[in-house]
């Protein structure tokens, strides 16, 4: 890993260890090292984290592989073969953090459990990514992001009306959740360590993840109340919030809080003042009753206008409103632009635009540092452990890297 003059970075000093494929882990990681950590990923030889395999889009690398792994070290070490177990060994030694994601149980078969490593490693922060987590029903069964978007409960209340127009996220919110609470896990056992010396261990479930997210329809639901409807990409229980189209055939986002901005979007957007004291729409209640009526009635309005003149009617009053972009949208939203939020990272494959980690600190500049390729730093990492080029060959031809 390069050196570089920086400022201070929170994570500086800090080496993390991860044993990690798909998404959640290496999410996590990857936000450790964008504070400044060191993370050393361990890959199964030949193949590596199954993520670089899951398509071609970006110049030839894997979309999301790309997304959750800048900024690390790439070692190649299949742990079956011996003398890895001895290699692990001496990096955990040198190690913050250890985070795995691997199949249940297969972390404490390989000896890496939290009981198995605080004897010999106390300072030792373990975080361990599953399905289910440790212990219950759930605990051995295979857990994939979509799995767990049907388990949590994700996809009664996402889509359309309607049993068969239940849609998944367009992303991987299950992973992503659990990637966010190992991540804040972890900075807190670090913060905890500072006080007790003593690592602590972490024990982070895809399913509660998601589940402290569906906070607002399960107590909306609470006691065997009625959930909230599918609503598409409408708001479930206030309206108008939604999508509507144009005359010009776009489509414009909007979102409406209270009363004093239905009668401003009556007054000033639909030119229809009147309209805000009718008794169908009087309250959101009966807005969200009666919200095919009111659509109608928008959606009319709308006809007559461009997006743009719609935005501008609604920025006008103000009434919230966005609009519906696509990939190339986001790519270029200028709202990013204007705020500099692009960096570059080097790949494989080449410099590749990397978009800047949220929360920006003005005390220091994130870590951004190249996607590596697989067992890319296998030979300096072990050369740096000790291991001189005819170890390493041994090494090599034994399988174990």
């Amino acid at each position: 890993m390069s050196e570089q003059n920086h400022k201070p970075r929170p994570l500086d000093g800090i080496t993390v260890i991860s044993l990690e494929h798909a998404i959640a882990a290496p999410f996590c990681t990857r936000q450790l090292a964008d504070l400044g950590a060191r993370v050393i990923k361990v890959e199964r030889p030949g193949s590596g984290d199954f993520a670089r395999g899951y398509d071609e889009r970006v110049d030839g690398l894997a979309s999301h592989f790309v997304w959750t792994n800048r900024s690390k070290e790439s070692l190649t070490l299949n742990a079956k073969q011996p003398g890895a177990d001895k290699v692990l060994e001496q990096l955990l030694a040198k190690a913050d953090v250890l985070v795995q994601n691997l199949a249940p149980g297969a972390a404490a078969r390989m000896g890496l459990s939290f009981e198995a490593l605080h004897e010999r490693f106390p300072q030792l922060i373990v975080c361990d990514i599953s399905g289910y987590g440790e212990g219950g029903p759930y605990e051995q069964k295979k857990a994939y992001d979509l799995l767990i978007q049907s388990e949590g409960g994700f996809l009664s209340v996402t889509g359309g009306p309607g049993d068969d127009q239940m849609a998944k996220a367009g992303c991987s919110i299950a992973d992503i959740a659990a990637g966010m609470y190992a991540y804040t896990g972890v900075l807190s056992a670090l913060m905890l360590r500072d006080k007790t010396g003593i690592g602590s261990r972490i024990d982070v479930s895809m399913l509660e993840s998601l589940v402290e997210w569906m906070g607002f329809p399960m107590y909306y639901a609470y006691q065997g109340a009625t959930p909230p409807p599918r609503a598409g990409a409408a708001h479930a229980t206030i309206y108008p919030y939604g999508p509507f189209p144009t005359g010009d055939g776009g489509t414009v986002m909007l979102g409406l809080q209270n009363e004093r901005e239905w009668v401003s979007f009556c007054d000033k957007v639909l030119l229809q003042p009147a309209l805000a004291a009718d008794e169908r729409f009087s309250a959101n209640s009966r807005r969200s009753e009666n919200r095919a009526e009111l659509r109608a009635i928008i959606v009319e309005a709308f006809g007559k206008l461009t997006a743009d003149e719609v935005i501008a009617r609604l920025d006008a009053a103000p009434i919230a409103n966005a609009h519906v972009n696509d990939m190339a949208g986001v790519w270029a939203h200028p709202q990013l632009k204007a705020r500099q939020r692009w960096s570059e990272v080097g790949s494989p494959a080449g410099s590749l635009p990397a978009l800047l980690p949220p929360g920006r600190n003005a005390a220091f500049e994130p870590r951004m540092d190249a996607v590596p390729s697989l067992g890319e730093h296998t030979d300096s990492l072990l050369a740096e452990l000790g291991y001189a080029a005819a170890d390493i060959a041994q090494l090599r031809q034994q399988g174990a890297v």
